[in-house]
């Protein structure tokens, strides 16, 4: 039932984050004949009680009769040997226009550049940087490169076959700590995020969802999965993580038609949100601050869209972000309680650690109405502890609606039981001038105020983006200030929200020293 709520509120409250219409967001481009894999022993076929990699189930979610799925993955390569070994250039051989290409490297790019016994390796991270070598394996003269630059390859020979490239984060390995189970060996996720980026390209995070999925199952029930290692699952981990990638192909945009999925897939609830590349935890190694909260924080995709942006996606242009992960997962459209009743706190919450901080900036959506057919995302005004009890309009469910502090007031709490600590920002102010046209109007007795009692009373760190930001605005004029907004007074240009993103890493570098 929540995972339907969620459902029902996302593709409803999308509408407001989108620019371009929702036909042509939602419209379904892609058409292959055969969907490809190219991957590692996590992906490969083996039939084995013990070993069953995900691509080999994959079918079971399609229409075989529309669209068959090509396995080539490949135990123990990384993208170099895939590379080096010809097996990558017998699968783009048989690519044709229009079809997809799933790529998912990195449990083996780890290994050691050279050696005797399986000699795979790749230089860490993206850069343009090789090394020469003799091969010890091979007895050939090699040189070899990044792991980026072995998936740019990729990437480019899929494009030139007139076809789709689909770059996955890594499968989940059972591995535990005190936070919970690992999210990603080393960096190779944050690497592929950031590659779908720079290339523009669809992107599945397989990691987070399946070790959200993992978590809740618990460590014995998730060790039923890993019979034979902690990185090799049998037949029922490979069918968990091929319906994760499945929830995530239908999350994109564009997408398979729907009559492309077998009854099976058809039942698979789509992550509706797949398509805005939220980003996630890069480097495990160092603490990491994350954003919640509305458009104003994160603008659709967090791709300028309509000339919107917003301020969280500027904030490492001002912070030293070498020593912290930053990690924007605001979501346009939401108020702080849909946010909270969509899922999208507790997987964000998911990913932090003890000693990590998140920033929670909501308002401007929560003084909508409390239940209607479209988004019903209200909270109850001020920040008291009285509740309405409804029939939800859009999802047909009961709900009991809370407080903007209420909503608050449990993010703060859920932060602080895993040793995160919450700093509540007060929402930025709106394009709206007094009378004289010298002054922006500030909100009297509303959000700002309530973000603000909130945090005083919880002992919260608390930045006044409100007063902050309108008095920068302020001292600018109103015709310098219309180049900050890209719509009429709500949302940021990208001068706008570097801006109020200034005015974010002046109060952390402050408090965090950073």
């Amino acid at each position: 039932m929540q995972h339907f709520l969620a459902k029902l509120i996302l593709a409803l409250s999308f509408l407001s984050m989108t620019n371009g219409s929702w036909a042509e967001q939602t419209k379904s481009d892609w058409q292959p004949h055969t969907v490809f894999v190219a991957g590692d022993s996590t992906a490969a076929s083996y039939n084995q009680p013990d070993h069953q990699g995900w691509a080999a189930v994959l079918d079971s979610f399609l229409d075989s009769s529309v669209v068959k799925v090509d396995n080539r993955a490949r135990g123990g390569r990384s993208t170099r040997t895939f590379i080096s070994e010809g097996l990558w250039q017998k699968l783009i051989d048989d690519v044709q226009t229009g079809d997809l290409v799933f790529i998912q490297f990195g449990h083996n790019d780890a290994s050691k550049i050279n050696d005797d016994s399986r000699a795979r390796g790749t230089i860490p991270g993206l850069g343009d940087d090789s090394v020469n070598i003799h091969n010890l394996l091979t007895k050939q003269e090699e040189t070899v490169y990044s792991f980026g630059h072995y998936i740019r390859k990729m990437v480019a020979d899929v494009r030139a076959k007139n076809a789709t490239p689909v770059l996955l984060s890594l499968t989940a390995r059972n591995i535990w700590n005190n936070q919970g189970i690992e999210r990603g060996s080393g960096q190779y996720g944050g690497w592929m995020y950031q590659l779908s980026w720079e290339l523009d390209t669809a992107f599945i995070d397989v990691t987070n969802p399946v070790a959200d999925t993992l978590e809740a199952m618990g460590m014995e029930q998730t060790a039923q999965l890993y019979t034979k290692d902690h990185t090799h699952f049998n037949g029922e981990g490979a069918q968990l993580h091929a319906q994760t990638i499945i929830a995530g192909l239908k999350g994109l945009r564009p997408t398979l038609d729907p009559q492309w999925y077998s009854a099976k897939g058809q039942q698979v609830a789509a992550n509706d949100w797949t398509w805005l590349r939220q980003p996630f935890v890069n480097n495990a190694e160092i603490p990491s601050i994350f954003m919640v909260g509305d458009s104003t924080v994160r603008n659709g995709a967090g791709d300028g869209a309509g000339g919107q942006w917003g301020w969280g996606d500027f904030i490492g242009d001002k912070l030293n972000s070498k020593k912290v992960n930053l990690v924007n997962r605001a979501i346009g459209g939401l108020s702080s309680r849909t946010f909270i009743t969509g899922g999208h706190w507790q997987r964000a919450l998911s990913m932090m650690k003890p000693g990590d901080h998140v920033l929670i900036q909501f308002g401007h959506n929560d003084a909508a109405p409390l239940n209607d057919d479209s988004r019903a995302r209200g909270t109850i005004k001020g920040v008291g502890e009285e509740q309405v009890d409804i029939k939800n309009l859009l999802t047909g469910l009961d709900e009991s609606v809370h407080s903007y502090g209420w909503y608050l007031r449990k993010m703060i709490g859920d932060a602080r039981a895993r040793g995160i600590i919450p700093i509540i920002c007060s929402p930025v102010p709106r394009k709206t001038w007094d009378e004289a046209g010298s002054q922006i109007v500030r909100a009297q007795d509303s959000y700002p105020q309530w973000a603000e009692q909130v945090a005083r009373q919880s002992g919260s760190m608390f930045i006044d983006l409100h007063r902050l930001v309108a008095d920068q605005y302020d001292s600018l004029g109103a015709q310098k200030v219309d180049a900050l907004f890209a719509d009429a007074h709500t949302h940021t240009s990208k001068e706008g929200a570097e801006l109020s993103a200034g005015i974010v890493a002046q109060q952390l570098r402050w408090t965090l020293d950073l």
